[in-house]
C-alpha cells in the first residue's frame, strides 16, 4: 500500500471529524490496489493511525464499510452516467458518451467499480431521493435514443443486455484480457451494442 497522502488531507483529519471518511478512502484504496478481500479492519484502520475500536464508532464491522464503500461508488458511477445523458449533442450521441464514461469509471475508480460488483446487495441498494440509479437510467437512455422501439422487447431487458456486455468488455479491459492490436475498449463497446440494439429490432415480435 502506498503512503497515505500528505497534506491538509492526510490521515490526522479524522481529529476534525473525518474518521468516517477516511476509513472510507482507505478501503476504497485496499480493494483497488488488493482486491476485496485484500484488507481487514485492523488494516483500515492502521492505515488512517487509529485503533481498531475507533472504527466500531461509525460502521458495525467490515462488511459495513465495504457497502459504503459500493454504495458510494453506485453514486459517482450514476453522477457519471447522468452527466453523459444530459449532455449535448444527438441522443445517439449522448447515449455513446454513456458507454465512454461507464468504461473510464472502471479505468479510473477501480476500488468502487469493484465493490460494486463484489459486495453483496450493492448492485442494488436501497433508492436515495435526487439520485439517479445507473440502470433506470441506460432505460431512459435507450427510449430517448430509439424512440422507434425494439420490435417488441422490453427496453430493460435490452438494458440488461447492454450493462452485461460493457461490464464484461470493463473486466476484460482491466485484466489485460482484450485482444492486441485489434479495436480498443470503447470501438468494442460501441460495435456491440449497436449490435444488440440493431438485433433486437431484428427479432420477430412476440405474439400475445
Amino acid at each position: 500500500m502506498r503512503p497515505w497522502r500528505e497534506g491538509p488531507g492526510d490521515r490526522r483529519s479524522y481529529h476534525h471529524g473525518n474518521l468516517k471518511e477516511a476509513l472510507i478512502e482507505a478501503a476504497r484504496r485496499f480493494i483497488a490496489e488488493r482486491g476485496i478481500g485484500g484488507f481487514t479492519l485492523v488494516d483500515a484502520a492502521r492505515l488512517v493511525g487509529v485503533t481498531p475500536a475507533a472504527l466500531y464508532r461509525h460502521f458495525r464491522g467490515r462488511e459495513a464499510l465495504l457497502e459504503e464503500v459500493a454504495g458510494r461508488g453506485f453514486s459517482d458511477l450514476a453522477e457519471r452516467l447522468a452527466r453523459a445523458l444530459t449532455g449535448r449533442g444527438t441522443p445517439l450521441e449522448r447515449f455513446t458518451r454513456m458507454g465512454e464514461a461507464y468504461l473510464a469509471f472502471a479505468e479510473e475508480e477501480p476500488g468502487y467499480y469493484a465493490a460494486i460488483f463484489e459486495v453483496r446487495g450493492a448492485a442494488a441498494p436501497a433508492p436515495v431521493p435526487d439520485r439517479p440509479n445507473p440502470f433506470d437510467l441506460l432505460v431512459e437512455a435507450l427510449n430517448a435514443t430509439f424512440p422507434e422501439g425494439f420490435n417488441g422487447v422490453d427496453p430493460r431487458f435490452l438494458a440488461l443486455e447492454v450493462w452485461a456486455l460493457s461490464h464484461g468488455i470493463a473486466t476484460l479491459s482491466a485484466a489485460g484480457q482484450l485482444p492486441k492490436g485489434g479495436p480498443d475498449k470503447y470501438e468494442l463497446l460501441r460495435a456491440g451494442v449497436l449490435a444488440l440494439v440493431h438485433g433486437a429490432g431484428e427479432r420477430p415480435r412476440s405474439t400475445p
